[in-house]
């Protein structure tokens, strides 16, 4: 039997700037989530909170892919955003302490296994408003470094102003 070529992971050759696309899109699905939630019923919270650590996964990811991490290393994280955090934080992004802290509590506490497969481990998960606050601190981060980083490659790419002053 002949071995079929092995198919590329999906994401493998995504440009970080697509990672942060994606990454917008879970973040406004997790806020449209966030209000379907009912405040008696703790388990109606459960998608939002999914898809919020989804776009906070990938919000890490799309940092680190753009600061040179292989996809491979990225994936090799599994869901652990305390690694991607301290990953992040090494390529310069600047959290808040209490973000910081978030990050590995979310580790620390396996919410990603939790939500997804837990419904009686519901209690042990990160408050909304904390959830909401880290996600949006993450988003709002992330793109502006990515966008930073392409302000300067796009001066760096084109002639010196004074140059093109002399030329004419």
């Amino acid at each position: 039997m002949a071995s079929e070529a092995q198919q590329p992971y999906p994401g493998e050759s995504a440009a970080p700037e697509q990672i942060l696309l994606l990454a917008d899109e879970y973040r406004s699905a997790a806020h449209l989530l966030r209000q379907s939630g009912r405040p008696s019923e703790p388990l109606s919270q459960a998608p939002f909170r999914l898809v919020a650590i989804h776009a906070i996964e990938l919000y890490l990811n799309a940092l680190l892919l753009h600061r040179g991490h292989p996809p491979s290393q990225v994936r090799g994280l599994q869901h652990d955003l305390a690694q991607r955090a301290e990953l992040a934080v090494a390529c310069g992004l600047k959290l808040r302490s209490r973000t910081a802290a978030h990050l590995a509590a979310i580790a620390r506490n396996r919410e990603y296994l939790v939500i997804r497969y837990g419904p009686e481990l519901n209690g042990t998960s990160s408050r909304i408003n904390r959830l909401t606050a880290t996600l949006d601190e993450l988003a709002k981060k992330v793109a502006m470094e990515l966008a930073a980083s392409r302000r300067a490659s796009r001066k760096s790419d084109s002639p010196p102003r004074l140059a093109l002053i002399k030329a004419a």
